[in-house]
């Protein structure tokens, strides 16, 4: 097994008693288990394992514990909903910002996330050294865009681009420019590369329901992916954007509120993965003007808002692979966990759970290291009162029901003894 990101060594070894396991997987609990810990990796989950004498024990007190949370979509640099006028700030102070955000997306659970546009290679490296608390960063650079696409931040009247390095997006044309956009995100490292395949709210000049680049600027930059061994992942919200996407070999669709029994159908032909961000309407909608989203793209909300559980329903009662994602902006950020009330009204609270944990790990590429508790995985855990397995409202509420929480064998928060 490839070594798990964040992973550190020489922490004191770590015992959880009394636990009540949870395998999200198959949908059960097995009680009275120990889980010991050592190096950042679960060791052995068991009845009676063997414990190191000198390790750190908390109980469980019979609560279940269920592996960390992945929140596959994310801006861990958005500290404000104002996106564009963000990448002309210091990014000294963007980055304070999002040191900020990190930390609280980690006391809430989430010891994964995927940045789908701003974060690099430094955000992941400083959360993976310790110099920032937070959740293990997935990142894939900066989202590419044509011009006047979702990435393209410029008002009508402004001709100038800037190559700023707060910019979540990253403008280019014609199959030579997205070609060498895509190798330059991922000399980075960058674990994926986001195009837009459709307009957005947050961008000042395009509409939601246009399409974005050709079909050759799409094929070039899942060519260069996959030859890189890396997906393309494809912003979209309507049938016509996604169901291209999809046939050009997208492998996972971020939002996808318009889609249709055709995507559905698509989805499932190529084992495509749907992300939806439903969270972030509804708090668009109620907190949007005061969190800096310019007027222009308050107006879009609307459009997109009421589809998004009527699609959520669709591709679940489709069996396509569903991973959970929030896609929350400045000051709407500590509303993360509500996207489980809101999955939940169309969905069982395990195939929410599921969202979050195991297929969120195979779209990551990270199947067996994160989203599962068992010898050989990352040591990302959480205890908590109630079973989310049968009420998602257990996640959805964290500072009721969050009682620790681990993060590569580190105890971040506990109030247990």
């Amino acid at each position: 097994m490839p070594e798990i990101p964040g992973a550190r060594t020489g922490d004191e070894p770590l015992v959880i008693r009394e636990a009540t396991v949870a395998d999200v997987a198959t949908g059960t609990l097995t009680e009275s288990q120990t889980l010991v810990i050592a190096d950042g990796v679960i060791q052995e989950v068991g009845a009676s394992p063997a414990v190191p004498s000198a390790a750190r024990e908390i109980s469980a007190g019979g609560r279940v514990v269920i592996p960390g949370l992945v929140d596959a979509h994310v801006h861990v640099l958005a500290g404000t909903a104002d996106l564009f006028r963000q990448a002309e700030e210091s990014p000294f102070y963007v980055g304070a910002q999002g040191s900020q955000v990190m930390r609280s997306m980690l006391a809430r659970g989430f010891t994964t996330v995927r940045d789908v546009g701003g974060a690099d290679h430094g955000v992941s490296r400083a959360v993976a050294e310790g110099l920032w608390e937070g959740p293990r960063v997935v990142f894939g650079g900066r989202a590419l865009s044509p011009t006047g696409g979702h990435g393209d931040g410029r008002a009508p009247s402004r001709f100038a681009t800037d190559d700023t390095c707060c910019d979540i997006g990253l403008v280019c044309d014609g199959e030579p420019e997205v070609r060498r956009a895509a190798r330059h995100q991922l000399r980075t490292g960058a674990h994926h590369v986001k195009v837009m395949l459709s307009g957005g709210v947050a961008s000042p000049t395009d509409r939601v329901d246009s399409v974005q680049f050709s079909d050759a600027e799409i094929s070039a930059v899942v060519d260069e992916a996959q030859a890189a061994n890396r997906y393309v992942a494809g912003h979209a919200y309507t049938a016509r954007a996604v169901n291209r996407g999809l046939r050009l070999g997208v492998r996972s669709i971020e939002h996808g509120n318009l889609i249709d029994d055709e995507s559905v159908e698509l989805f499932r032909a190529h084992d495509a993965y749907l992300v939806p961000t439903l969270v972030t309407y509804d708090r668009l909608k109620a907190e949007g003007a005061a969190a800096g989203l310019p007027r222009a793209s308050q107006e879009k909300v609307d459009v997109v808002l009421e589809a998004g559980l009527r699609a959520l329903e669709r591709a679940w009662r489709g069996g396509v692979n569903i991973v959970f994602g929030t896609d929350l902006l400045g000051a709407m950020h500590p509303h993360q966990s509500a996207e489980f009330r809101i999955r939940a009204e169309v969905m069982p609270a395990r195939d929410v759970l599921l969202s979050a944990t195991v297929t969120a790990a195979r779209l990551l590429g990270m199947e067996g290291q994160i989203g599962v508790i068992a010898p050989g995985a990352a040591a990302d855990l959480l205890v908590v009162d109630g079973d989310p397995l049968e009420d998602a409202a257990v996640l959805a509420d964290p500072s009721r029901h969050l009682r620790t929480v681990v993060q590569a064998g580190r105890v971040v928060s506990s109030s247990l003894p």
